[in-house]
């Protein structure tokens, strides 16, 4: 019998060994998984505009240029959607503790589109450039970069050294680099006609490839994707641009399959273009903010020096129906002087609603009644409730200026309009001081630091830009530390702060973001839009769209059930 046993257990194992070599035989199953992008494709997109020159120097008032080169040139550092700075052809930075040097390593691997290196050399050569004559860079940035020490380390290293500290710096390192191995021997007033600016080497995602040109006429370029870039490789093999005297040519354009994108859905083409099947509308918030300013220094309108006269002015203007019906709905309701999206915007401020009733009582505290039978204006100690409100003579601030009197009309409050040109409204009402109320339009554009010292500081109340002249003290010291501080944590905790006084204060009556839309066709895959501040940031993520796809199979062997 126990022999038996042994033999009958032999077997048994026996069994158990084979089956389990026969599972494990079993052929494994493949298995179809998600489309994968792949590298190929054209993509195509209308500029509304015309090209000038292809050069980071030059291309500040020129958007397509702009559009162009955020593809061709890369600069020291970029920002993310918040705002907040990363490494671009930097490969890392430190601040010193007091707040004034800045050292800045490169990528060893950044090189130009003809292969040769991109060094600390590059980058002093493009600042003496910014700093010249040649440049189109506006004169505070020269002033500012006047002030800057710069010291080459290495062939990739550098150190800045500021005279004082200034936490919104790293918005300056975002100019595009130049080549001085191919520009270094031109005198800098030569550059602007240079041959580079139509046949450019730069060291972004995308290279310079040729000019299309028609009736004697640039009317596009053609870019292709550079093999050597440091960061990610794109996908679409090739970028083509094409001009279009305006939008509603662009869209003509895309209608007839010239095109797969639109930079800009601009207001006349946006019906149409929401009508267009397989086009995609991207809309985000632009780098702007409109705005009524108020002189509080002004002593024919003492009243705006009364927070609960500024309260109700908010209160009793119904900004909803002004986006609704003025702008076709392409803006954001604004609270804050801080753009939204921003990594210091705080998203706990107060939203002030329409109100009438509530902007009446606020004025009746404020001892602003109307007398009986004299009218509908309120007075308070022979003080009428009554100014003059300034707005750049186009028909879009005429209408909008026209809709908030009405609105300030119907609590007690006369406003006159007055329409001027924007140049002579700033130069000869608000930089003087001169006026007691406008409607202005500030433009954030290529800032993405939040700092808004300029616009709300005590100190700027004289000569800057405070052209409201709010002095409060408390909102000042916040920007004050926020500017110096390079901890990200302080200086949101900082500007949250400041938001707060001013939601309290109301020193200005805010209107809102406007924002800008641009459409893509269906077929490109990967499109995101974050908050912009700048229309060519719409291109911040090209090298992640993809027009082609992939099928894998993954191979999955069947397992055996327990």
């Amino acid at each position: 019998m126990k022999k038996l046993r042994w033999q009958i257990s032999i077997v048994l194992v026996t069994l158990v060994i084979v089956a389990v070599l026969l599972l494990s035989q079993q052929e494994a199953t493949l298995i179809p998984i998600l489309p994968q992008p792949a590298a190929g494709g054209v993509y195509t997109e209308a500029l509304i505009g015309a090209p000038s020159r292809f050069n980071p120097l030059l291309d500040w008032n020129n958007q397509p240029d702009r559009d162009v080169d955020r593809l061709l040139f890369s600069g020291l550092m970029r920002f993310d959607a918040r705002g907040l700075p990363v490494p671009d052809l930097a490969e890392s930075w430190g601040v010193s503790q007091d707040g004034t040097i800045y050292n800045v390593a490169l990528r060893p691997n950044a090189v130009w589109h003809d292969g040769s290196p991109v060094t600390a050399d590059d980058v002093i050569f493009t600042i003496d450039l910014i700093r010249s004559q040649a440049s189109f860079y506006p004169q505070d940035i020269k002033d500012l970069w006047a002030e800057v020490e710069i010291k080459k380390l290495s062939d990739k290293s550098l150190k800045f050294t500021l005279p004082e500290p200034y936490a919104p710096f790293l918005d300056y390192l975002t100019f595009g680099v130049l080549p001085q191995h191919i520009l270094g021997s031109l005198p800098a007033e030569q550059i602007p006609d240079a041959p580079f600016n139509l046949s450019p080497v730069g060291s972004g995602p995308y290279k310079f490839e040729r000019i299309i040109t028609g009736g004697g006429q640039i009317t596009g370029v053609v870019l292709s994707a550079f093999d050597g870039y440091y960061g990610q490789k794109p996908f679409i093999s090739q970028i083509v641009f094409r001009y279009y005297p305006d939008a509603s040519s662009a869209l003509s354009a895309y209608q007839t399959g010239e095109v797969m994108g639109l930079s800009q859905i601009t207001p006349e083409i946006l019906n149409a273009s929401l009508a267009e099947p397989n086009l995609y509308i991207y809309t985000s918030r632009q780098p702007m903010l409109s705005l009524v300013l108020l002189n509080h220094n002004n002593p024919e309108t003492p009243f705006f020096q009364d927070k609960d006269v500024r309260r109700a002015l908010v209160m009793g203007l119904n900004r909803q129906r002004l986006v609704d019906r003025l702008l076709n709905g392409q803006a954001i309701i604004a609270n804050s002087p801080i753009l939204p999206g921003s990594w210091a915007y705080y998203d706990g401020i107060e939203s002030i609603g329409y109100d009438p009733e509530g902007a009446v009582a606020l004025l009746k505290k404020a001892g602003y009644t109307l007398p009986a039978g004299e009218g509908s204006v309120r007075v308070k100690e022979n003080q009428r409730l009554a100014f003059t409100l300034l707005h750049p003579d186009t028909p879009q601030h005429a209408a909008i200026a026209q809709a908030i009197q009405q609105d300030w009309q119907a609590i007690g409050i006369e406003v006159t309009l007055r329409a001027l040109p924007y140049e002579q409204l700033v130069t000869a009402s608000l930089t003087p001081r001169a006026y007691q109320a406008a409607l202005v339009d500030l433009n954030l554009t290529r800032t993405p630091d939040p700092d808004p010292y300029p616009f709300w500081h005590q100190a700027e109340a004289t000569g800057g830009q405070n052209y409201a002249q709010w002095d409060n003290r408390p909102a000042s010291e916040y920007l004050e530390q926020a500017r110096i501080q390079t901890d990200i944590a302080i200086r949101t905790r900082l500007y949250r702060n400041f938001q707060v006084v001013f939601s309290a204060e109301q020193p200005a009556v805010l209107l809102y973001y406007p924002v800008y839309s641009y459409g893509v066709n269906a077929e490109v895959q990967g499109v995101q839009i974050p908050p912009l501040y700048d229309p060519s940031d719409r291109l911040s993520n090209l090298p992640e769209w993809y027009l082609i796809t992939r099928r894998t199979l993954e191979k999955v062997t069947p397992t055996a059930a327990p």
